[in-house]
């Protein structure tokens, strides 16, 4: 099949089939971050791991991905973004490979921080390669949708896929499975994607990007050490050192150089601003939901992994067709009826959820999870948009390191915080002999069911809070995004 070269019009054929190419290795980076949502408890009986490590096996990985993201884009505009794609599915394939023969939770962990080197090199090459495909705006848009609600959906699916693997083969296959997939996207990227095109003198620090992982790896310690009840004060003090010294040298590494990674000043247009706030707290939102509800119907509820992900899926049912439609009508009804009316949606799902959670039947439970996805998938179809289109030209590469960090950055943040806030929440009300123990609490022969008791009180805590954020976001976006836009792309300045 004939290549086509950037910025130059390809059939329509062409385009959509590299779309898809791409949306594949997108939709595994996706359910990476929480195919393991339903293996937490394989993993404790199969590999020993202890709460601690189970939240490192899930967090090394959008750690990882976050802290490199910002200089994975500009890489890219140096390098070629095709070449970069190529070279971060291959990435990708390997530690999906380490990470299914790991022997230890610490080989995982190192494992899972490998499959997020390949995940970031991938992410901002391929959007950059679709609005360098898509140049027709309102056609690029809809691109963009497909693009974004395949991320999504990867992670609102990962659970079921996680859950049905495990009803079947051992805990590795979770990771096995993106093997096939990496193979045949790299034979199909060699065969249908626009040529690369190298920019040798565009600039790339690493250091930049070591400055950001350590600033992000305090704060995600800090956060985990702050919901400890036996929290170590020396380990807290270290971790807020360790963040704020990241921090520091980061921003100083930016302030000298003469291509920064990242420009304080494209936050300048609240447009932009608007889509790095809807993505980070949408994920901030549904990662937390969905980690809690798998976590919860597991351990106090009695479900299969399987089960457990079917649940879940109702997240992910309505995300795609809601992407799509809001993607199709952004140019007729504006930014605000998708992104705070999604948010709204989101919010009446997770209040019907915690209402609906104690009856008897578990339908009206999964209806409110229909919303949830709902709201989800209609603020995630435009926030990309919003990013990439509100950016000026010459930072599209920065641009699409930003968007990806701002969904990654919400996924890792929310694993840590209400990772380490469920057993905070659990031994405030576990009667004292099984509080320290919130994996096996409700096992106990004699206090089991008060430790079920509990578990229940701190997920409906959990729903509380994320209720409450997804009401703020709502808000603020509806500010950020005040005069209801229908398109992105308007002055840098404003």
């Amino acid at each position: 099949m004939r290549k086509f070269p950037p910025q130059v019009s390809s059939t329509r054929k062409q385009r959509w089939t590299f779309l898809a190419i791409i949306s594949a290795a997108l939709f595994l980076v996706g359910a990476d971050n929480s195919i393991l949502y339903t293996a937490l408890p394989e993993l404790r009986d199969q590999l020993g791991t202890t709460p601690l490590q189970g939240l490192w096996i899930i967090n090394a990985y959008p750690l990882v991905l976050s802290g490199l993201l910002l200089g994975t884009g500009t890489l890219g505009d140096k390098i070629g973004h095709r070449l970069m794609f190529l070279i971060g599915v291959a990435i990708f394939g390997l530690g999906s490979l380490v990470a299914a023969f790991s022997p230890t939770a610490w080989f995982l962990i190192a494992a899972r921080g490998l499959l997020g080197v390949g995940a970031a090199t991938m992410m901002p090459a391929s959007l950059a390669l679709v609005r360098i495909t898509f140049t027709n705006a309102r056609e690029r848009n809809l691109a963009i949708a497909v693009w974004m609600s395949v991320a999504v959906v990867g992670a609102a699916a990962g659970p079921v896929l996680g859950g049905l693997l495990l009803e079947f083969f051992w805990w590795g296959s979770v990771f096995l499975i993106n093997v096939p997939v990496v193979a045949i996207t790299l034979l199909a990227t060699l065969t249908v994607a626009p040529p690369n095109i190298a920019n040798p003198a565009k600039q790339w620090d690493l250091l930049s990007s070591v400055w950001a992982m350590f600033a992000m790896l305090g704060g995600v310690m800090a956060i985990k050490e702050l919901a400890n009840p036996d929290r170590a004060a020396w380990l807290l003090v270290t971790s807020f050192v360790i963040g704020a010294i990241g921090l520091v040298l980061f921003i100083l590494r930016q302030r000298g150089l003469e291509q920064p990674l990242l420009d304080a000043s494209i936050f300048r247009n609240r447009i932009f601003t608007g889509g790095v706030l809807t993505a980070g707290l949408m994920m901030f939102v549904v990662a937390g939901v969905e980690l809690m509800t798998t976590q919860r119907f597991q351990t106090a509820g009695g479900f299969t992994p399987l089960e457990a992900g079917v649940l879940v899926a109702s997240i992910a049912v309505p995300a795609i067709p809601a992407a799509l439609l809001g993607g199709s009508i952004l140019h007729r009804v504006g930014f605000i009826p998708l992104i705070s009316g999604g948010f709204t949606l989101l919010a009446i799902g997770i209040g019907l959820a915690w209402w609906t959670f104690g009856m008897d039947t578990l339908p009206p439970f999964s209806a409110s999870l229909l919303l949830v996805g709902l709201g989800s998938g209609l603020a995630t179809s435009v926030a990309s948009t919003a990013i990439l289109g509100a950016a000026p030209v010459d930072k599209a590469g920065m641009a699409s390191s930003v968007e990806s960090v701002s969904y990654e950055f919400g996924t890792l943040i929310s694993v840590a915080v209400f990772g380490s806030l469920l057993p905070f929440l659990y031994a405030l009300t576990a009667p004292a002999e099984v509080a320290s123990d919130v994996d096996h609490g409700v096992d106990h022969p004699v206090y089991g069911p008060a430790a079920v008791a509990a578990y229940d009180n701190a997920y409906l805590t959990i729903l509380l809070i994320v209720g409450a954020v997804s009401v703020f976001a709502a808000a603020v976006t509806a500010y950020c995004f005040r005069g209801n836009p229908k398109e992105a792309d308007i002055d840098a300045s404003e």
